[in-house]
This record gives structure tokens, sequence and C-alpha cells, in this order.
């Protein structure tokens, strides 16, 4: 896939909502959090995987997500190729391995810089237009989309605001920036060496997610570079417990995003003692069922090919056999 400088730069910026609100399905309050008061349980959890992606721990990230049971599983389905969980939690998801491929190729600085000074240098009236343009139409998207429920629509209608605030007043037309930017990705991009899914399935799920690390780690440094401070929004994150009945826990959350604070409520789950996002354990469970009925499926299928050729070289060796006299 050809990836021009302008449309990484706009997917820089959806994936910019998927680090800050990926964990988040939300509903609005205007009443401040208590940053200094005792962090509920199901809250602590929500701050530790935060945490781990502030810290740039993949590999923590994904054994805090899910219980583990469900880790050990998972890791299964990727080496059977059945799972490229956790990456699949990302919006955009299918696009990462042709955005690696892109950045990594040989000629990726030079190409890139050249899309870059043609398209985007030099149009900041245009930039500041086409990002006021995208959030309008990511809101209004978000508005008519059945598959959100409100409250989903309220928080991601903050964050595409948010973000089409910053990209406005961003300096996304800075060459030197640019340039930058352009020779950070390229370089991590070709360090991790994951730019295909045989290279995903050949390092495995643990290995893909170290090497993958730094990359995240670059990506944030290049958006900070623009003004969006993607730690400091994990970082920020603050909760407090709004319900709690047996298994299940409501925390209703703030964070800062661009200079605005952006509100949201996480359902919470508990499994085995420990606290999960409910949205993560749903996916999961869905993820292995079906990595479950693909094994299955792959198992049958084996077993009647090996049927059919032991069928084959039986006739095979009865049609060889010398006649009797």
């Amino acid at each position: 896939m050809s990836m021009s400088s302008k449309s990484w730069q706009y997917r820089g910026q959806a994936m910019a909502l998927v680090l800050c609100g990926a964990l988040l399905v939300g509903a609005c309050k205007r009443d401040r959090i208590d940053p200094d008061a005792p962090a509920a349980e199901p809250v602590a959890a929500l701050q530790q995987l935060a945490r781990h992606v502030a810290d740039n721990d993949l590999l923590g990230y994904a054994r805090a997500s899910v219980p583990p049971a469900h880790y050990t599983r998972l890791q299964a389905a990727w080496a059977q190729g059945h799972s490229r969980w956790p990456l699949t939690e990302l919006p955009l998801d299918g696009q990462l391995l042709p955005m690696l491929a892109s950045l990594s190729r040989p000629d990726a600085p030079q190409r890139l810089q050249r899309s870059f000074d043609t398209q985007i240098a030099g149009q900041a009236t245009g930039v500041r237009q086409a990002a006021h343009s995208m959030g309008l139409f990511g809101v209004q998207y978000l508005r008519n989309q059945s598959d959100y429920t409100d409250a989903q629509r309220a928080h991601y209608s903050q964050v595409v605001d948010a973000l089409s605030k910053w990209a406005a007043a961003a300096p996304l037309t800075d060459k030197q920036r640019a340039r930058t930017t352009i020779t950070l990705l390229t370089a991590t991009a070709r360090t991790a060496g994951l730019s295909t899914d045989a290279q995903l399935q050949a390092a495995g799920m643990e290995e893909s997610l170290r090497r993958l690390a730094p990359f995240f780690k670059a990506f944030k440094t290049a958006l900070a570079s623009y003004g969006l401070l993607l730690d400091e929004a994990l970082t920020g994150l603050r909760g407090e417990l709004v319900s709690e009945l047996g298994n299940d826990a409501v925390v209703r959350v703030q964070y800062p995003l661009a200079g605005e604070q952006i509100e949201a409520q996480v359902r919470m789950t508990r499994r085995d003692g420990h606290w999960y996002v409910a949205r993560t354990l749903e996916q999961a469970d869905a993820l292995l069922q079906a990595a479950d009925a693909a094994q299955a499926a792959q198992a049958e299928h084996d077993a009647a090919e090996a049927a059919k050729a032991e069928a084959a070289a039986q006739v095979k060796d009865g049609a060889s056999a010398p006649a009797k006299p």
C-alpha cells in the first residue's frame, strides 16, 4: 500500500485517539474527580494499564489486560495463526503492517519527504481547514453510528473534537519537524523488522510486542513534537468508582487530551480476584472462541486428510502385492 506523508499524519491523529481512548467507554459529567482520593481497586487496575502504555511496556499491558489463563491461550492462538491480539485492539489495526512495511522500505525517508514537500509543506491554511472538516465529519459520523451507544458517542465526540482542534493548531506543515519525524519513524520501523504477518507469526506474540515497543515510543515522541502529549493523557488519568455490584463495576474517568479534559465511564469485570476492562475481556472471549473453532476445524481437516492418505496407501499396497498361485 502506498502511504503518503499526509495519510500517515492523519492516521497518526486517529491512532492517538486509540492510545488515549481505547480502554474507555464513556459518558460525561461535569464535576471533577479528586486526584488525591485513594483509588478503588477497579480504578487502580485501569490506571495500571494506562501506566504500562505510558511506559511503552506493551508486554506488561498485554499481561495485565486479561487473566493469566486467557493470556496463555492468546499466546497459543497467535502461534497457531488464529490471533494477533493485542494488536487487534487498535483501530486501524489492519493498516499497522502496511504502515510498517511502507516506513521500512529503503527509499522511505526520501519518498515520504518528497510527498510531504509536494502535498503539505506551505499548506498551513489547507491543513487547518482539513483538520476542522475532519472534526465536523467525525462528530457527525459518531452521531449517526448505530454501532455505538449514546455513552460511547458522547466520549468519542469529545476525543474527536479535541484532536481536530489540536491538528488545526499544530505545526503539521513544518518541514524540519517532518524531516525529523520521518527519520525517527523509518529508522525504528526498520529496526522492528515486523512488516508482514509471517514475521509476526515467526516472532511470536511476546517477541513481537517487545520489538514493536520502540516504534510505539517513537510514534508517541513524534506526536509530542507536534504538541500532542499522549503520555500526559495516560499518566494523568484519574478515576472514581461509580458503582460496584458483585463482579461488575463502573468507573468514571477523566484524562487530559490536547488541552481538554475528556470524561468517560468504563465497565470493569472481576475475574479470579482481579479487575479487568469488561470490553477487553468480551473481545478476548470472542477471539478465543473463534480460535478454538478454527483449531477444531483444522484438526478435523487434518484427520480427514490423514484418513484419505492411509486409504490410498492401502489401495496402493494391495495393487502391488503379488497374486496368490
